[in-house]
């Protein structure tokens, strides 16, 4: 069948593409009239499509893979000899200047054209949702959404809902689940699966004598971002509130620290250079029931991605390590882009307390967190159960979901 296409291409009645402008554009781009878009033409580098054949000698349908055979000894200069389109079935056809012949169906080429408006939709709408920042207690209720438990454990909608949210705005708050020790399993269990760190799967936050942890202090507990001394940070934070302290304390503290670092990027450039470029070290070091650990990272406040975005946050005063290994010229610059940063945090920060049954959902990566000092006494208790999530579960459910909820309304 394949050789059949092949030879009938000849007959086709081809729309032949302009070769020789496009041997002389360094991209050498395949133009491809869409009919279903008034002939708008769709556009892919030649080699790029060489590369993406469908055909059986390239491509595994059943891994959703190409095979690796092409790039045994890839040739670089590969270039279409001749292409031609199918309206009717909807096929582009193309012979390569390696003999190889592709086919190419018309819905495969609409999702993967190359034009900045189908790439900005596919990293917004596909990749990851587009963020949204926000500042402050008012930006906090204008964005803060609320979730039933039991929806998201029998409605896949809600579900999708709750991951869009979170993904989004960087936090979300679950209410009406039962005060049992299992209600973050069987949530995250409905996602994909608990992160496994020092603590083990999950971590009970109270007031504890001789804690391994600052965080099982009843004491003021400073913006942070939970375990920052590990490569891999856990995504997701989910804090369960069993019991809360009837004291006025125990109240919680976020702060966006995308906007806020946008802030020192506007406000103070330089000290927004130092922060992303000044490594730090972060440390753990301690015992969990059998378990001794010694974590260290080594790795900026602020981190940027290849095209200057925001990929995750690091800070915690008590687990930035006593060790500062820097020239001594950048130690003095860091202390004070860290004040600024610390400043502008808190200047944008919410606050509010959760009640038993609440479910804090929110971003390790972006946000930072913190509580208010409380009175603990056997008569005024606050026990909250913590537990991780890392954000490549969280994507790969979203996605599923979204496709599920596409295929069900197509």
């Amino acid at each position: 069948m394949f050789q059949a296409d092949r030879r009938d291409l000849a007959t086709q009645p081809p729309k032949l593409a302009r070769q020789k402008e496009q041997d002389q554009d360094q991209h050498r781009l395949v133009m491809v009239p869409d009919p279903g878009r008034d002939n708008q033409e769709l556009q892919f580098p030649d080699i790029w499509l060489r590369d993406n054949c469908r055909c059986k000698e390239c491509y595994l349908p059943q891994t959703l893979s190409r095979l690796p055979q092409l790039w045994n000894n890839l040739d670089t200069s590969v270039h279409v000899l001749r292409q031609a389109v199918d309206l009717e079935q909807q096929v582009l056809y193309i012979e390569w200047s390696d003999g190889h012949a592709s086919q190419y169906p018309y819905k495969w080429l609409r999702e993967h054209d190359f034009s900045p408006a189908n790439r900005a939709r596919y990293l917004s709408d596909f990749y990851r949702p587009q963020l949204e920042l926000w500042s402050g207690s008012s930006d906090f209720e204008r964005i803060r959404r609320v979730f039933n438990y039991k929806d998201l454990l029998t409605s896949d909608s809600s579900l999708m809902q709750w991951l869009q949210h979170l993904a989004v705005y960087g936090v979300a708050l679950v209410k009406e689940a039962p005060l049992e020790k299992d209600v973050l399993r069987i949530l995250c269990n409905r996602v994909g699966f608990m992160r496994r760190t020092t603590y083990g799967e999950e971590f009970s936050v109270r007031a504890q004598p001789g804690a391994s942890n600052y965080a099982y202090l009843a004491a003021p507990l400073p913006l942070h971002t939970d375990m920052p001394y590990f490569e891999y940070l856990p995504g997701v934070t989910l804090l369960h509130t069993l019991e809360q302290s009837a004291s006025p304390g125990g109240v919680n503290l976020l702060a966006d620290a995308f906007y806020v670092a946008d802030l020192l990027r506007e406000r103070h450039p330089e000290q927004f250079r130092v922060l992303t470029q000044t490594p730090v070290d972060w440390a753990d070091i301690g015992r969990d029931g059998d378990l001794q650990f010694h974590n260290i990272w080594r790795a900026p406040v602020i981190n940027l991605d290849a095209e200057g975005r925001y990929v995750r946050i690091n800070h915690s005063i008590p687990q930035r390590d006593s060790h500062f290994s820097v020239p001594l010229e950048q130690v003095r610059p860091w202390y004070e882009a860290m004040a600024t940063f610390l400043r502008l945090a808190h200047e944008h920060s919410c606050s509010f307390k959760t009640s038993p049954g609440d479910v804090l959902t929110f971003n390790n990566l972006r946000l930072v967190h913190g509580r208010t000092g409380y009175d603990d006494t056997d008569r005024n208790v606050r026990h909250i159960l913590g537990a991780f999530i890392d954000w490549d579960i969280v994507y790969s459910r979203l996605r599923v979901l979204r496709k599920a909820t596409s295929s069900d309304s197509s």
